[in-house]
């Protein structure tokens, strides 16, 4: 039996080496494009700093090494241009000329490649991709000739990831999204946590802004914004985003939708005999049942396994996964971090849903070196469905985030959180650990003893009703809400009368610092009657959901005359 797979890396190279755990007398071949056939391309960011000093190291596997423990005879600098599934041949251009092949079994996993949009300049010497460990060395190479201004255009992952890269090896550093924010993904209020962490290092940005042009001169580039702004730069890093690299799929007649390969549970194409995987491949979204792309490494790896053993008729083989989509990104001192849908494809997919926010610690409050884990859930509106989570810290995030994760895979509702018998001890957790309280938080959301109102409400809720601020006086004076009332939840119970002279028949909508103290004083004034509901996450989420804008509505004692 033949197998040929194009394309090496995560989904290639996983089918390889678990085909030939199937079959020991399989003829195996891999077409690889490039120069490397198995490399960490998610250390790639991390060379270019010099946290990760030899590039030799990103090199997890070579063709001699391949052959050598599993003998797979790998094909590097052959880059496939023709399928044809009726003759099963495929068609690759080497430095020799064309090399044609006949396949019993096809795998395709062709990945993808950076988008260069059509911008002028992007032809200069001084723009560089980082999707290889090619790229990755001419970067570092720029860096360790003396190159001191970098400019970053696009800020998704390996963007900020080469952001603060570039920055830790001492270059002055511009990052430009045209997205309203960095991380596009994560939501607004855990966004502005991430904006501030790149300010703190010094990384500047331009958000909601697009690059037009680049100039390459002698002595540097310059880079000119929508708004006018130039920025020059010594090397500029172009990430954008990435599109599935398959127009020999598409012009031999398999099905596409976008650019990207439709296959089935099992990675099957539409053409017999044919196979895909990994980041040229569309998933349907777990949560919302969406076709989407999931150009991440771990589910390329698992993919390009479970399709070898779809290909040897494994007896009960195991479905490709719906994509959930999880991810994580290091940002100076924070983690950011996400599973499942957040409010855009919720939004995009008609499905009702609630938010929580909640800034519990990482470990135990009297355990020194506290600090919070500012998470973000989606709930069913009605089921209490897990639909997705956002978490954004210094410690403790992958931890959460990867709960939440299972959580999602295994159907679990989030009150049933509640009952995950976490691992305690003050150092790592408390004994209601965060997880924990998303799921004690939902159940009251769900069971009508907890009303939120949200953060982006705030214009409404200002002009309607009567803003309740439970804080202590000295929080309060700090900057409030002007023309709330300030009433400490434990004076509460005693001042209804001060409440309702205020609310006047009006709503009263609670705040607090992070939610918890608001909870306490909803329940004392739903229990006497009064129109009440609690501000999601506190006066942490309406800072963080406003941004800038919230200090110069915030009223400070002594700010005004």
């Amino acid at each position: 039996m033949r197998i040929v797979i194009v394309g090496g890396v995560a989904a290639g190279m996983s089918a390889a080496a678990r085909a030939r755990r199937h079959d020991e007398s399989a003829e195996i071949i891999v077409l690889e494009r490039g120069t490397e056939v198995s490399f960490a391309n998610c250390g790639l960011p991390y060379h270019l700093s010099g946290e990760i000093a030899d590039a030799a190291s990103l090199l997890l596997h070579t063709p001699d090494t391949l052959r050598a423990s599993l003998g797979i005879d790998v094909r590097t600098e052959h880059e496939v241009t023709a399928v044809d599934t009726f003759a099963r041949t495929v068609t690759a251009l080497t430095a020799d000329g064309a090399d044609t092949l006949d396949y019993d079994a096809l795998v395709l996993a062709p990945g993808a490649a950076a988008v260069r949009p059509p911008l002028p300049g992007l032809d200069s010497p001084r723009v560089h991709t980082l999707r290889t460990v090619g790229d990755a060395v001419a970067l570092r190479e720029l860096v360790t000739a003396g190159a001191r201004r970098a400019v970053v255009l696009g800020a998704g992952f390996i963007g900020i990831e080469a952001a603060e890269s570039l920055r830790h090896a001492g270059l002055d550093v511009d990052v430009v999204e045209l997205a309203p924010h960095v991380l596009p993904p994560l939501e607004r209020e855990l966004a502005a946590l991430v904006r501030a962490e790149l300010a703190g290092l010094g990384i500047r940005l331009h958000e909601g802004v697009a690059a037009t042009r680049v100039e390459h001169s002698p002595d540097d580039d310059r880079v000119t914004l929508g708004d006018g702004t130039v920025l020059p730069a010594d090397l500029i890093v172009l990430s954008v985003g990435v599109r599935p690299d398959t127009a020999f799929v598409e012009a031999a007649g398999i099905a596409t939708l976008r650019g990207s390969i439709l296959v089935d549970a099992h990675g099957r194409t539409s053409a017999p005999g044919v196979w895909a995987a990994g980041d040229a491949t569309l998933s349907t979204d777990a949560v919302t049942g969406a076709m989407r792309a999931v150009p991440l490494a771990g589910p390329a790896n698992r993919a390009g396994r479970l399709v070898a053993d779809d290909i040897f008729g494994v007896t009960g083989a195991r479905r490709v996964p719906a994509a959930i989509g999880t991810a994580i990104v290091r940002v100076g001192s924070l983690a950011a971090a996400m599973t499942g849908a957040n409010r855009a494809t919720l939004d995009a997919a008609g499905i009702e849903y609630r938010t929580l926010h909640l800034h519990p610690n990482q470990h135990a409050g009297y355990f020194p070196g506290a600090a919070p884990v500012h998470l973000v859930v989606h709930i069913g509106a009605r089921d209490g469905r897990i639909l997705g989570a956002q978490a954004v810290g210094t410690e403790g995030v992958d931890k959460r985030i990867d709960v939440l994760a299972t959580a999602i895979r295994a159907g679990l509702t989030a009150p049933d959180l509640i009952d995950l018998d976490l691992s305690y001890a003050p150092p790592y957790g408390q004994a209601k650990d965060a997880v924990n309280l998303i799921g004690m938080v939902a159940e009251n959301v769900l069971g009508d003893r907890l009303r939120l109102w949200q953060a982006a409400d705030l214009d409404a809720v200002t002009a309607e009703a009567l803003v309740l601020d439970v804080r202590s006086r000295v929080e309060f004076d700090s900057g409030h809400i002007p023309g709330s009332l300030n009433i400490p939840h434990t004076e509460l119970r005693g001042r209804l009368d001060e409440v309702a002279a205020a609310a006047a028949g009006r709503p009263v909508r609670v705040l607090c610092a992070a939610g918890v103290r608001s909870n306490i004083a909803h329940r004392v004034l739903a229990g006497n009657g009064f129109d009440s509901a609690s501000l999601s996450g506190g006066i942490q989420t309406l800072r963080a959901w406003h941004d800038a804008d919230i200090d110069r509505t915030l009223t400070k004692e002594g700010a005004f005359a």
